[in-house]
């Protein structure tokens, strides 16, 4: 019972269009993580129920990548990603949440 999590699919600029996703998730070979990346306000994950204030965790749907420098689209995929510190509640290094009321 210590993990609350969300579903972090719906983007600001694609509602839940699961084809229009703008997020990526890519293997960096070197450190062996998923660099999953937002780039752009389009592509914030918007309406994830208790993301902004009580998930610690989130199932966040992307584009997957085999490498960093790999253009090939291999579809959406779900990772399982820590979004806020187990003890402080603090969001990740590179996390940004908020509410929207």
């Amino acid at each position: 019972m210590k993990i609350i999590g969300c579903y972090a699919q719906t983007e600001l600029g694609h509602g839940s269009n699961v084809a229009g996703l703008l997020t990526t998730a890519k293997l960096d070979q070197a450190t062996d993580e998923w660099i999953i990346n937002t780039p752009n306000m389009l592509a914030t994950k918007f309406w994830p129920g208790s993301l902004g204030v009580m998930a610690n965790h989130a199932v966040v749907f992307a584009k997957l990548h085999t490498a960093l420098d790999d253009d090939f689209d291999y579809g959406v995929q779900p990772f399982f990603v820590q979004i806020r510190d187990m003890e402080t509640h603090m969001p990740m290094k590179g996390i940004k949440v908020g509410d929207i009321g």
